[in-house]
């Protein structure tokens, strides 16, 4: 179908989802151009997840974006993303997730380069993933202890980690909650 923009352009919209409710209407710019390397199923995307060791946020800055790798934990509450991420309780990240809490995020891994006889026979492959969401400051101390434990699992494999409160009391806590994601794969 087609819509009308605000300058007069026309544009195909389509309806994506991730779990299968609807969802925003996506403009024919955010459309994956190479739609045979999209990643859809919200199982395949958690693994790819859960094979990579950064995630990076891009927070918006009045200078431009601001993008930050960030060691994390990942889990799924609700049929949605919900990624963890430690760091200093003061800082230049946290002022500006102060001021707006939405951001975007990306992952990747598989990283591998094919060569061939002609420089542009070469190719990357890889897998990604990006999306945006809403960073909110985790203070439940039961919370932030079930945050650190799902980070340190991701590293480590290890699940039962226990923190003291003054553990807990010398770090900052933030939780991703996914409004949208997508990825994508060239093997």
């Amino acid at each position: 179908c087609t819509r009308r923009t605000g300058n007069g352009k026309f544009f195909r919209t389509l309806h994506w989802t991730t779990n299968g409710n609807p969802r925003r209407t996506r403009r024919k710019s955010e459309i994956m151009r190479r739609t045979d390397r999209e990643i859809v199923d919200r199982e395949r995307l958690r693994e790819l997840i859960l094979t990579c060791d950064c995630c990076r946020l891009g927070i918006a800055s009045e200078d431009g974006p601001y993008i930050v790798p960030l060691n994390f934990g990942y889990e799924e509450q609700n049929g949605r993303g919900v990624f963890y991420f430690h760091c200093a309780k003061e800082g230049h990240k946290l002022e500006l997730l102060k001021e707006n809490p939405r951001v975007g995020f990306e992952l990747d891994t598989a990283h591998t380069l094919r060569a061939a006889e002609k420089a542009c026979g070469y190719t990357f492959l890889y897998a990604s993933v990006i999306g945006r969401g809403t960073i909110v400051s985790v203070t439940d101390t039961q919370e932030k202890k079930a945050a650190l434990a799902r980070i340190m699992e991701h590293y480590s494999g290890k699940a039962d980690w226990t923190f003291s409160d003054a553990e807990i009391g010398s770090v900052a806590i933030l939780r991703l909650d996914e409004a949208e994601m997508t990825g994508k794969e060239h093997r």
